[in-house]
C-alpha cells in the first residue's frame, strides 16, 4: 500500500532546492538529488522522475515547492498510481 504522506514528503524534499518559480520540468533537474533517474518509492509504488515527468497533469509555471507537489500528487491520484 501506497503511504501518500511519506511519498508526498520525498517530492517535497526532491523538488524544494528548485529555482521557484520553474517554468518547465528541465528547471527541476538541478536540484534532484540523482538527476531524472532520481526514485520515488512508496509500497508497490516506484518511479523515477523521468517517468514521474510524462504522468503530470498540471500546468507550468509553478510558484512554489508545495504546488508543484500538490498538482504531482492530484495528477497520480487521477491516473490511480497512488
Amino acid at each position: 500500500m501506497v503511504d501518500k504522506a511519506e511519498l508526498r514528503e520525498q517530492f517535497t524534499e526532491a523538488f524544494q532546492d528548485a529555482d521557484y518559480p520553474i517554468s518547465s520540468p528541465m528547471d527541476l533537474v538541478p536540484a534532484l538529488p540523482s538527476g531524472p533517474s532520481t526514485k520515488f518509492e512508496s509500497g508497490e509504488f516506484s518511479m523515477t522522475a523521468m517517468e514521474l515527468n510524462t504522468k503530470l497533469d498540471g500546468e507550468f509555471p509553478y510558484e512554489s515547492v508545495d504546488d508543484f507537489v500538490d498538482d504531482v500528487m492530484a495528477s497520480l491520484e487521477s491516473q490511480d498510481l497512488i
